[in-house]
């Protein structure tokens, strides 16, 4: 399977993050695309296709301070982690690229997953 795919785990609480706001940027700031979360923590469909991979430098945004206060969790004014973005390039065309993000008020990792 190519195309490029994500999720959102909820270290705090356990649990994928549903409704997370996920936009994906290409080169130069261009939006590709803007979603949610579903109740997995998974976004339906692939972020990108696997006819639509390019080459090139991407920027995807996660929205989890929104997340947060929608599930009344009190943040400090201003958050601590409001936006996450990652960067990241795409070199193989043909792959599969999966970028999950794991994710507390206080923290995250992500990491180039299968």
């Amino acid at each position: 399977m190519a195309g490029l795919t994500t999720h959102v785990l909820d270290t705090a609480h356990g649990c994928p993050a549903a409704g997370v706001k996920v936009r994906l940027l290409f080169e130069g700031g261009q939006v590709l695309q803007e979603t949610h979360t579903n109740d997995d923590g998974r976004c339906d469909g692939p972020l990108i296709k696997p006819q639509g991979m390019k080459a090139g430098l991407y920027r995807l945004e996660f929205y989890i301070g929104d997340y947060y206060r929608a599930k009344g969790v009190t943040l400090p004014k201003p958050a601590f982690l409001d936006l996450v973005p990652i960067e990241f390039g795409i070199s193989e065309t043909e792959a599969h690229y999966h970028v999950p993000l794991l994710i507390s008020p206080f923290g995250y990792s992500t990491y180039r997953g299968s």
